[in-house]
């Protein structure tokens, strides 16, 4: 099979389309043929070696932890699946990956496929599906009626945020770009607010929000700056930068999100009852992998970008 594989930690150079051993289902896993997987930003961090303490690789690594496919083959005890079933997962992110024509996959971690979308584009649905359904509902503990600041609403997981916070009930205060803006407004935004024109904190000066989801990387006073817009006994969490004690009883979390079949299959449920849309900016072919990283690394990535082997 073809998969795109990097035998050392380095810059976008030691992405290889190369030809690789086809996986076989192991005790509990699966084989999945892939139909696509999708780009996260970590995949840079990953492949250049910054984070090699947190996730560690056996080398040659495939990367892209994004899965959907159909199941070609099962192992033994990996209940629940037939082959020729379509699932969609959030892969170990440090196990051999999606960027493959097949790959495995622990059977436990998926959830069947969406039925109302391509296969391809549910791609773009676990990682940062499961980012915002853990930051909302596991750190923030959203509720109806709650008012929520969504700091980098623009991105892929913000997207999810905004039309999940909007299904609970929150009244929903979004920042993003004019690139953006109208993506986010289909998602039913209370509030908008482009932060190419005006600093966030600026903008909400004298606002506070129950809750306060940060997806953009602040430094440490920008974070302060968010933190300051949190209701006394609200919540700050944030998926980049952790910040400090709040005071005035905020709780602060940072999100490391995880595979999770049930929350995956409620996402899954939501899309295929309409309320939760896949936004796809970008289909590319695997090989493509490559200018994909460079792409990203130079900010010119126009939203999230799935990859067909």
């Amino acid at each position: 099979m073809k998969a795109v594989r990097y035998h050392s930690y380095g810059d976008t150079g030691v992405l290889v389309h190369e030809d690789a051993d086809l996986p076989a289902a192991g005790p509990g896993q699966v084989v999945v043929k892939v139909a696509a997987t999708s780009f996260n930003p970590v995949d840079v961090a990953i492949r250049a070696g910054y984070v090699r303490e947190v996730f560690p690789l056996t080398l040659p690594h495939i990367p892209n932890f994004d899965l959907s496919g159909v199941i070609t083959a099962a192992g033994e005890g990996a209940e629940g699946w037939s082959e020729g079933d379509a699932v969609i997962g959030f892969l170990p992110m440090t196990a051999p990956g999606a960027a493959a024509e097949y790959t495995v996959a622990p059977a436990g971690i998926l959830a069947a496929a969406p039925r109302t979308v391509d296969l391809a584009d549910a791609a773009a649905l676990p990682a940062v599906g499961l980012t915002a359904w853990q930051a909302l509902y596991e750190h923030a503990a959203l509720r109806a009626g709650q008012h929520i600041l969504i700091n980098g609403a623009g991105g892929a997981v913000g997207g999810y945020a905004t039309q999940l916070a909007k299904e609970t009930g929150a009244v929903v205060t979004a920042t993003a770009s004019p690139r953006s803006a109208g993506r986010i407004r289909s998602y039913a935004a209370d509030h908008l607010v482009d932060h190419t024109e005006t600093p966030v904190t600026r903008a909400l000066e004298g606002r506070r929000f129950d809750v306060v989801l940060n997806l953009v990387r602040t430094t440490p006073e920008e974070t302060a700056e968010l933190t300051n817009l949190v209701a006394d006994g609200g919540a700050f969490v944030s998926t980049t930068t952790a910040a400090e004690d709040a005071g005035r009883g905020v709780r602060v979390a940072q999100v490391f999100a995880r595979g999770d079949a049930a929350q995956l299959a409620e996402l899954v449920a939501r899309v295929d009852a309409g309320t939760l849309k896949i936004d796809v900016a970008a289909r590319r072919p695997l090989g493509d992998l490559a200018d994909v990283h460079e792409e990203a690394v130079a900010g010119r990535l126009p939203g999230k970008t799935i990859l067909i082997p």
